[in-house]
């Protein structure tokens, strides 16, 4: 078969195919088994894509399942696998298996069982709690989400997955599945499992798909129940290069020169979830890990690197931000990376660390590059300190990309013309957009990427911090300098056709 009818197979996997009467024949476990998913049943012949159609076994196995004679399509294993993983939905087994801890649940409400019996019952009553917890995260995965939500409501336990950022409601389950899997989260990360009254966090790690996961739990009492939170941390995500984040040609030049310098400070700032600790990790990545040491000091510590040594921050044990950085400044650090600065003296030892032969990377909370600056002065940082230790800022948001499986041009609203001709000089009407497909969920998008203002900081705007200029004239002078700002940043992503004009406005709006 040529190349562009394997094309078309993949086109057809991604857009319509498989019928759900075809995937019925063949389960699951079956199809990774053999790397065959079915397409399309007619009559008496079930039509399947393979990675190796001359495989007899295979064939003959289908057959048999199927009882069905088999046609055969080639297609490459990747992406028969990724087909598998997006069409075989475990939404049943995880409801039948809720089912039955339901079930018997209400048994153990009659008072079933006392003494070793009621061991064996409650085993008995994990066993469906396991895998539907283990469905749910294998599934999540699946669905690329960063997040899951178990959301005790009045009449039910919602489930939600956060992707590309927005949450999506994928399961209702019955509110009495609500105690059991919280109760299995909390073994599994070491929580306090008789404590409902107080908000509790852990971790652990497990494989779903194949996949190493690191899962971040946190655990709080709501009015109808405990509500937890699972953040999934994808190891293979961890080694993202810069170029991978999103930087213009331009951008990614000057970030990598401000990363060059023996010392001083570089900032990232942006609100929760704008990607803020992946650039520093790319960040560190990027430098000499073999003949520098660098250390970091986080809360929590979501990935780990060799050659870089990690502390946690440990309230309990007193190691905080600022007493953990002061510590590390005794340990002939290079690279310091400080995972967020919160408070004054956070702040201040970091200074202070940057201007004593340190390069200083750390997250800050400030609406854009230029509010940065005007937040360490908040903490109370002096003016000439600040123009002495900070290189740069970056600010960055995230925005979903368009699903290339889906994209077309479409009218666009006025007031996304406008802030497109406001920022790009330019009038257009019809902009790329995603028309929902099979392959992103009919959302119209697969997958984000940063929009990012990057300030270096110049003799002129030092000097600019130390005679107490405003934060509408820095912004000028930045501008004046190169500096491409947020919002031109993201339209300039929307002329690519990778994002919307919508998706910038919703991420990087301003009131300037």
């Amino acid at each position: 078969m040529t190349d562009s009818t394997s094309e078309e197979t993949w086109t057809k996997l991604r857009k319509h195919l498989p019928q759900p009467e075809a995937l019925q024949l063949v389960p699951e476990i079956m199809a990774r088994k053999y790397i065959a998913i079915p397409l399309t049943v007619h009559d008496n012949t079930l039509r399947v894509a393979m990675a190796n159609p001359a495989d007899i076994l295979a064939l003959e196995a289908l057959a048999t399942q199927s009882q069905r004679r088999i046609e055969t399509e080639p297609a490459s294993a990747e992406e028969i696998l990724e087909a598998i993983d997006f069409n075989y939905k475990a939404y049943d087994e995880i409801e039948r298996q809720i089912s039955n801890i339901a079930l018997l649940s209400e048994m153990a409400e009659g008072g079933i069982g006392l003494g070793e019996k009621q061991i064996r019952f409650d085993s008995v009553v994990n066993a469906p709690t396991v895998l539907a917890l283990t469905l749910i995260i294998d599934e999540a995965v699946k669905a690329r989400a960063s997040d899951i939500h178990l959301q005790p409501q009045e009449d039910k336990l919602r489930v939600r997955y956060r992707i590309d950022g927005t949450l999506h409601d994928v399961l209702s389950l019955p509110l009495a599945a609500a105690v059991p899997l919280c109760s299995r989260i909390k073994i599994l990360a070491s929580m306090n499992i008789a404590e409902h009254h107080r908000p509790q966090d852990g971790q652990f790690s497990i494989n779903a798909n194949g996949r190493p996961l690191d899962i971040r739990v946190g655990i709080t009492p709501t009015v109808y129940g405990e509500m937890a939170a699972l953040r999934l941390l994808d190891k293979s995500r961890a080694t993202l290069a810069l170029p991978d984040l999103g930087f213009l040609p331009e951008s990614l030049t000057k970030y990598d020169q401000m990363l060059k310098a023996p010392h001083g400070m570089i900032l990232v700032s942006g609100p929760t979830g704008a990607g803020k600790t992946t650039t520093l990790y790319a960040s560190v990545n990027c430098l000499d890990c073999v003949g520098q040491n660098i250390i970091t000091i986080e809360d929590p510590v979501e990935y780990r690197f060799t050659h870089i040594n990690q502390v946690q921050v440990n309230p309990r044990a007193g190691v905080t931000f600022s007493s953990g950085l002061r510590s590390i400044l005794r340990l002939d650090p290079d690279v310091i990376l400080v995972g967020e600065i919160r408070d004054a003296e956070t702040a201040r030892i970091a200074v202070q660390s940057a201007l004593t032969g340190h390069l200083v990377l750390s997250s800050i909370h400030a609406n854009d590059a230029v509010g940065v600056v005007f937040r360490l002065l908040d903490l109370g940082i002096e003016p000439f300190l600040i123009s002495s230790a900070l290189i740069g800022v970056v600010a960055q948001r995230m925005v979903r990309q368009i699903c290339p499986e889906c994209v077309c041009m479409v009218d666009a609203p006025l007031v996304e013309r406008m802030a497109y001709s406001k920022e790009m000089g330019e009038e257009r009407s019809e902009f790329a957009y995603g028309s929902g497909c099979k392959s992103c969920a009919n959302t119209g998008c697969q997958g984000r990427t940063g929009i990012f203002e990057i300030l270096h900081m110049s003799d002129d705007m030092r000097m600019m911090v130390l005679n107490g200029t405003t934060a509408g004239e820095l912004q000028i002078q930045a501008i004046k300098e190169g500096m491409i700002p947020l919002m031109k940043d993201g339209m300039l992503k929307v002329k690519a056709g990778i994002t919307t004009p919508s998706e910038v406005l919703r991420n990087a709006y301003s009131t300037d």
